[in-house]
């Protein structure tokens, strides 16, 4: 029951960020406040038991927030093929981070690399605890980011679904680049969710 809660409480929310991308989730992991304390509340201001906290980890939450999905995509797949359908998901994919890249740059004075990069050097609670990353080289025109952990790519790989968490998660870095900045380029040639040893992205603004 409790899963269920959390999955309610959530989603919308959740799959504002989810959508974003796997790697820098646009600045948006404020969006999902877990709780970091129990402190207790007082009777006045008890909260409706939807808002709760439903005892879950990062793990957890994730799971639950995928797995009924990854059924119903495996269940479209097959219905539609396999192929054709992990196409559509991509294309669907990358237009709605596309989307929202285009928001991100609008949010902002102007849309430098160090504005589409700000999330990954200054990451949020909700972030660190979803990536591990090691920056690699950071300048006014390049940045490059070695990701040797991502709970997207654990989950969806432990979901045995990685061609699914690719066309909704990975593959939509590469709409998100050009959306945010058409100068901006991606370079990247591995992938935790593809079963390498990290993500390499590699962003170069051209000028």
């Amino acid at each position: 029951m409790s899963n269920q809660l959390l999955k309610k409480q959530n989603r919308r929310q959740f799959m504002k960020l989810l959508s974003a991308g796997s790697l820098f989730c646009l600045g948006c992991g404020h969006l999902c406040a877990f709780p970091q304390s129990e402190e207790k509340t007082p009777a006045s201001a008890k909260k409706h038991k939807f808002q709760e906290d439903a005892q879950m980890t990062f793990e957890q939450f994730f799971s639950a927030a995928y797995q009924s999905d990854v059924q119903i995509m495996n269940i479209l797949a097959e219905k539609i093929g396999k192929d054709k359908f992990i196409t559509m998901l991509k294309e669907a994919s990358a237009e709605i981070a596309a989307a929202a890249a285009k928001q991100l740059a609008s949010s902002l004075p102007k849309n430098d690399l160090a504005g589409f990069v700000s999330s990954l050097k200054k990451p949020g609670y909700f972030l660190n605890h979803a990536l591990t990353l090691e920056i690699v080289e950071d300048t006014d025109t390049t940045f490059e980011a070695k990701i040797i952990e991502c709970i997207w790519a654990k989950t969806f790989r432990d979901l045995k679904a990685p061609d699914i968490g690719y066309a909704m998660m990975c593959h939509t870095d590469f709409a998100m680049a050009p959306a945010y900045n058409p100068k901006l380029k991606l370079a990247r040639t591995k992938t935790l969710m593809q079963g390498h040893d990290c993500c390499n992205h590699r962003y170069v603004m051209e000028t």
